[in-house]
């Protein structure tokens, strides 16, 4: 892929325009308000509806994280099973491509964003704990939550699977991603914004520069080159 600097560039306005929007606003502006809204609507339905408890509970264990990672790998298992063998290997590239570039994006959102923000199970009083409610092991705080590292790494899987896989595989990405970000939000170990405006800042200006540029097909072809199995002769010639 050739780099494509105004798709990149209009992205990377958009990510930055959408991180101010919560930055630069006394309180966080109008993010505020829906961010409250949204966790006391869900706080309160843990005392109203026992089996909304423990679906929330159940899906912030995390043992719930391996489902996300099988639902992922389900969906790459797919395109997998209908390739070649030298498209196998291109896929398993593509895979590891796909979590290095989540690991130094985390790594860059966690280090460069200038915010450091508790979980509303923590900055809120008088509120309901699942941990308190059922005695489980369950996440339901954070003491650094934002961006959301967990929202990231799926809307990073999401993005690869439509650059690779097409728009079809991206919208179901994009289903895995919320199905398994959003009950961090429910328990109230996220803000909604630190996914919404976190997670999302960075993936907006950071992932176009490896998804629009030569830099992801350079990677994933040196990845599959290097993989071991016999397979390897078919890139070689």
């Amino acid at each position: 892929m050739k780099t494509r600097y105004p798709y990149i560039l209009l992205l990377n306005i958009a990510g930055l325009a959408l991180f101010l929007s919560w930055y630069m606003p006394t309180g966080h502006g109008f993010w505020f308000s829906i961010d409250y809204a949204v966790f006391h609507f869900f706080n309160q339905k843990l005392v109203e509806s026992p089996l909304f408890l423990w679906v929330v509970a159940i899906t912030n264990n995390r043992a719930f994280d391996g489902c996300s990672l099988l639902a992922m790998g389900a969906l790459m298992l797919h395109y997998w099973l209908k390739e070649t063998p030298e498209g196998r290997r291109r896929i398993v590239g593509i895979g590891l491509v796909m979590l290095l570039t989540a690991v130094v994006l985390n790594q860059l959102g966690q280090a460069l964003i200038p915010v450091k923000r508790a979980s509303p199970t923590l900055m809120i009083e008088n509120i309901n704990r699942v941990s308190e409610l059922l005695h489980i092991p369950t996440k339901d705080a954070s003491k650094d939550s934002f961006p959301g590292d967990h929202g990231m790494m799926l809307l990073i899987f999401s993005a690869f699977m439509l650059r690779y896989f097409g728009k079809v595989a991206g919208l179901i990405g994009l289903i895995i991603a919320v199905v398994f970000a959003f009950p961090r939000v429910m328990i109230g170990a996220h803000w909604l914004t630190d996914i919404v405006v976190g997670s999302m800042t960075v993936v907006l200006i950071g992932l176009p520069w490896c998804l629009m540029t030569p830099l992801s097909d350079k990677l994933v072809t040196l990845f599959t080159h290097y993989l071991p199995g016999k397979n390897k002769q078919f890139l070689n010639k």
